[in-house]
């Protein structure tokens, strides 16, 4: 999954600064080098398949460059892994959105991962994670076939699609929608959503978070990404996070736990005039012709183009 950072309304980000140039040297030596392409962003009509660093040549990045660690390997799905990565730079930061450039040794090609954890995790523990669905282009091959416990990589945060709200900014409610890998981002600001919610109950302080609600559609419910996650922040945090699942080809009965979440067919105007106001912070991400008909239904629901974020995904 190679992602390109596009929003509908690009946001001044105040990024961390400085190389990171400790072990593994070679490899953090020629990652600025591999980035210096000057293609313009492509528009989303376009059908010509270019690289992560094409697509995102114009797009914010931050300087660090930290390695990191695999210390974790799971199947998020039959055709996605999620990986846990140590990282080694305490400077090292990113906002729930955002993606990084993915360096692994001896691989010439660069990956481009939209980070599914939450910031949270990577300040208590110093971890983040990846959920990478199998194909064919080298950095995801390499993380089905031969990415193990312990493989070193580099990585560096980039990309202008992000939630990250101040303590001094009025309360917001958000709409997020999903369409098949294209939660991970997503996901991410979920989790953030929630030690929003955590740190103003055992605290007292911080950003007054408003509502989230998830549509999230994928062709299964096996190929629904994070559902029992997202259940748990569901039960956790009861009326504040809520989340209808959008299934296109199921053909197995699903199971009770998931049935009262379940609509069959893809999100519709419909689906989103029941929920949806223009007073929503409302972010997207998919596959392009699905954030072309999101965006169209939202605008058709009066709610404002600067209120509408998007990230696509190939």
């Amino acid at each position: 999954m190679a992602l390109a950072a596009v929003s509908a309304s690009c946001q001044v980000l105040r990024g961390t600064t400085g190389i990171f140039t400790s072990h593994p040297a070679s490899l953090l030596s020629r990652a600025p080098a591999l980035c210096a392409c000057t293609l313009n962003r492509r528009k989303m009509t376009s059908q010509r398949k270019t690289d992560h660093l094409e697509r995102t040549a114009n797009t914010f990045r931050q300087e660090i460059i930290s390695p990191a660690k695999v210390c974790g390997i799971t199947n998020e799905s039959s055709t996605v892994k999620r990986v846990r990565l140590a990282v080694e730079n305490s400077e090292f930061t990113f906002k729930a959105g955002q993606w990084v450039d993915f360096f692994i040794p001896g691989v010439p090609k660069v990956g481009g991962f939209s980070i599914c954890s939450s910031p949270g995790l990577l300040e208590r523990e110093g971890v983040l994670e990846l959920a990478v669905k199998y194909n064919l282009h080298p950095p995801a091959h390499w993380i089905h076939t031969e990415c193990s416990l312990g493989s070193e990589v580099a990585l560096r945060v980039g990309g202008e699609f992000f939630f990250d709200p101040q303590v001094s900014d009025s309360p917001v409610d958000l709409v997020l929608i999903a369409g098949g890998v294209g939660i991970n981002p997503l996901f991410s600001i979920l989790l953030h959503v929630a030690d929003l919610h955590k740190a103003l109950e055992t605290t007292g302080k911080g950003f007054h978070m408003g509502s989230v609600k998830l549509f999230y559609c994928a062709k299964n419910t096996s190929e629904l990404l994070f559902k029992k996650n997202i259940l748990d922040l569901i039960h956790s945090f009861p009326g504040k996070i809520t989340c209808n699942f959008h299934v296109t080809q199921q053909s197995s009965p699903v199971c009770t736990e998931l049935q009262p979440f379940i609509t069959e067919g893809r999100i519709s105007e419909s689906h989103l005039a029941s929920y949806v106001s223009r007073d929503h912070l409302c972010y997207i991400c998919g596959p392009p012709p699905m954030i072309q008909s999101m965006c169209k239904q939202l605008e058709d629901l009066h709610v404002p183009r600067e209120q509408i974020y998007f990230e696509k995904w190939w």
